[in-house]
């Protein structure tokens, strides 16, 4: 990456930024309100109309407490498309922005209906879908000013995406020969495992098993629980194998176990179908959707997804993020023994997250992917367009965590939690776009992890209140 100058986000980035939060926090409690049926507690509009100052009831003042911050929020939407209109932003973004204004009206009104009227359903759905609508085109006006703020024309791909065989003088690493005791060999099975992707995804099927309706017996939460590290392992076992020539060409990854000979292939592929095997047992002590969707997880992650998508399509972390996306229908299955609901909305949130996620690491090691072949959006298109399109997915993110309140059904601590740590996130994401340095990029993956992690552990809280 190249390390100019750090510079400051201006007036117009910072008030689209506080405009897209304010958005998604009225998207988020208007899906707890309706929720909670909150209106029914305020039926008059815009104040509550019994006389009082002050609503008497919890679900009064959540009612009137969403008409607060719409009504601020309104504001600083306009603000932003003045502040717009003034500072040259590109046309498009004008044009954007306009539409969501266009819309807030429309938004407005259908809460008015919503809160004077019987509660309907259909009615409630459409008014969060206009509040998705508007939050949509003001993420976008962001990612375009920024791309004109801060995008380098010159930015192309970073090499050719073609791995380059390594020099005969230079063999591949070898296990260091005072690192094979048992303790040793023990660590290098474990980071065949991929241990750091065990917690996430093991924190996804327990929020959707959270959501549920229903009660949960302990032996089915630990069959599932322990099913998942086991497919985990599993998948990540046969990655490592399937990428241990390209693992040594990279400097992220040239000191895994099959790259530095710690592990003999033959000893990893029988430890991985080991792991595979347990773990499918294990789902099927549930019930034989949770087996089969734990199966697609392995072949997904170690087939489709290291043979066919990573190394083949500039789309490998979008499409790949089904891989991620399946923990949740697998704690739902679990559960419920069927698909959809609240599984089926975490799993959007996971795949429209990862994205968002995994671009900021692919930019902070974007000669090493060149250098590994693989056609990574930064490698092929140049960071200017991933990050760019690292905005769009976070609203996408927010987007689905949206409807995930509405689906879950979760509470107000969900809202506040994905409000102030999705802040944390695209304020991340805003100064990478300045930065443009690796230290930026690792701070917006690093945020993107707190994002998610707040946000299913939201999920947890909420959901064993309710």
């Amino acid at each position: 990456m190249s390390r100019p100058r750090p510079r400051s986000p201006d007036r117009v980035v910072a008030l689209l930024a506080a405009t897209a939060v304010g958005v998604y926090l009225i998207l988020a409690v208007g899906a707890t309100t309706a929720v909670t049926d909150a209106a029914s507690a305020c039926a008059a509009w815009p104040a509550c109309g019994d006389g009082r100052a002050l609503p008497t009831t919890a679900r009064g003042a959540l009612a009137l407490a969403h008409r607060a911050v719409a009504a601020v929020v309104g504001l600083a939407l306009a603000a932003t498309l003045v502040a717009a209109l003034r500072a040259g932003v590109p046309r498009r973004a004008t044009a954007a922005l306009l539409v969501a204004a266009l819309l807030y009206p429309v938004q407005a009104a259908l809460g008015a209906v919503v809160a004077t009227s019987s509660t309907d359903a259909l009615l409630s759905a459409a008014h969060l879908a206009v509040g998705a609508a508007i939050l949509a085109p003001v993420v976008v006006a962001l990612a375009w000013t920024l791309e004109a703020r801060t995008g380098d024309p010159s930015d192309g791909p970073a090499t050719d995406p073609t791995p380059a065989p390594a020099p005969a003088s230079d063999p591949a690493p070898t296990a260091d020969p005072d690192e094979t005791g048992p303790l040793d060999t023990l660590r290098a099975y474990v980071a065949l495992t991929k241990p750091r992707l065990m917690w996430l995804l093991c924190l996804v099927a327990g929020a959707a098993m959270a959501l549920a309706p229903g009660s949960l017996s302990l032996r089915v939460v630990v069959a599932t629980l322990g099913g998942g590290v086991l497919a985990i392992g599993s998948a990540g076992t046969f990655n490592h194998v399937l990428e241990r020539d390209v693992d040594r060409q990279m400097n992220r990854t040239s000191d895994r176990p099959l790259a530095v000979d710690r592990v003999s292939v033959r000893r990893a592929v029988a430890f991985g179908v080991v792991l595979g095997l347990a773990s499918l047992a294990l789902f099927a002590s549930v019930n034989l959707l949770a087996a089969a969707l734990g199966l697609l997880a392995v072949v997904f992650y170690s087939v489709v997804y290291t043979l066919v998508l990573k190394p083949n399509t500039v789309q490998n972390t979008v499409l790949g993020g089904a891989a991620g996306a399946l923990p949740a229908l697998i704690g739902w299955a679990a559960a419920t023994g069927s698909l959809g609901g609240g599984g089926a909305a975490l799993a959007l949130v996971v795949f429209c997250w990862t994205p968002a996620h995994f671009y900021n690491l692919a930019m902070a090691y974007r000669e090493d992917y060149a250098r590994g072949g693989f056609p990574m959006l930064p490698v092929v298109r140049g960071e200017t367009a991933a990050r760019k399109h690292v905005v769009y997915y976070l609203g996408a993110t927010l987007v689905a965590a949206g409807a995930l309140a509405l689906a879950g059904p979760l509470d107000l601590l969900y809202a506040l939690t994905t409000a102030v740590l999705g802040a944390v996130f695209l304020a991340a994401v805003v100064r990478l776009h300045y930065e443009r340095s690796d230290g930026a990029a690792m701070r917006a993956f690093h945020a993107s992890n707190a994002f998610l992690g707040g946000l299913l552990l939201a999920v947890l809280v909420d959901a064993a209140v309710l």
